[in-house]
């Protein structure tokens, strides 16, 4: 059974003007117009849905296939005229990253794209090329571009995210009263985590950029082909920016991972000064608890307090030189 709440948008257009709502049956009476191309939005679609879908577009059963299925890696694919293109999409939701996917299927005459998991509305995708119409008038390659600008546009306010948490962790890497133990270095591991997914999510999009420049020339008019060299750039410094940060991420786990250790010595220090400072009345009252009958200074009445102030002093003048040595 197919849902409605599945089926966001399926729109015609004509000359880059948009002609009218459609439905899933008029689709193939549509594309037989001349001029005219179909934009279909689906969010997480069943079997039949997009059954449908291929019977009225004339799709190839494994492109189907894929754009059924999620988790695909980004990439692009070519099934005769029609291109396959996988985004992974993200964004912030209650200051954690989630990700989803959007799968393109785009011909001469029709785009459909469908959503899996987090992602936002292209609602206002939508918007933006309708109020455009010369270069919607190019066709299903300006809803492309459009799409793809939009999801990796979607990845700057993730990496200044990550980066304003970066800065909030250095500024307090030399604070004393900071916490730099455990806690603040899983901090630290889960932002590089998320560098390494972001990563992994944008870096594929340089290889479709870079396909869709050099083939496919029947889809991506040569005008078209200088918006994806933009979103090219695009990728490129948001890849730069990430393997910047996270550089700086393992440089702040080593800086912190040496704090961990220069307090743990200092610890030791101070238990080790302590402990050499306990060992003077440690050693002189097992002396004289050793029980023998003729000891030196039993009998002479002076013989505690001499012993005690001794052992102070002997105390007292290693405690001097400990604290001067930073040790206490």
């Amino acid at each position: 059974m197919i849902d409605a709440n599945m089926i966001v948008n399926c729109t015609a257009y004509r000359k880059g003007k948009k002609l009218r709502e459609i439905t899933l049956d008029e689709i193939s009476d549509v594309l037989a117009e001349d001029g005219t191309f179909v934009w279909l939005g689906l969010l997480e679609p069943n079997v039949e849905l997009m059954n449908k879908i291929k019977e009225e577009f004339h799709l190839h059963e494994l492109a189907v296939e894929d754009a059924y299925a999620a988790h695909q890696r980004p990439k692009i694919e070519e099934y005769g005229d029609t291109l396959f293109v996988v985004l992974h999409t993200a964004q912030l939701a209650d200051g954690e990253v989630q990700f989803g996917e959007t799968h393109i299927l785009t011909g001469p005459r029709f785009v459909v794209t469908v959503r899996h998991g987090a992602s936002r509305s292209y609602a206002k995708v939508r918007e933006h090329c309708e109020m455009l119409p010369e270069r919607l008038g190019r066709g299903p390659s300006f809803v492309l571009y459009a799409i793809m600008d939009f999801v990796v546009d979607n990845y700057r306010p993730i990496m200044d995210d990550l980066e304003a948490k970066f800065t909030q962790y250095e500024a307090q890497l030399f604070d004393p009263a900071a916490n730099t133990g455990k806690a603040y270095l899983q901090e630290l591991y889960q932002l590089k985590r998320q560098l390494i997914r972001l990563r992994s999510v944008a870096s594929p999009l340089l290889d479709v950029c870079t396909q869709l420049l050099r083939f496919h020339e029947g889809l991506i008019t040569k005008e078209g082909k200088v918006y994806f060299r933009d979103i090219y750039d695009h990728v490129v410094r948001f890849i730069d920016t990430g393997d910047r940060l996270r550089e700086m991420v393992e440089s702040a786990v080593q800086i912190n991972l040496a704090q961990v250790t220069i307090h743990q010595n200092e610890i030791v220090q101070t238990l080790a000064g302590w402990g050499a400072i306990l060992a003077i009345p440690t050693m002189v009252f097992s002396l004289y608890g050793m029980n023998f009958a003729n000891m030196p200074g039993l009998s002479w009445q002076w013989s505690f307090p001499v012993v005690l102030a001794g052992i102070f002093a002997c105390c007292s003048l290693l405690w001097r030189r400990l604290r001067r040595a930073g040790w206490l």
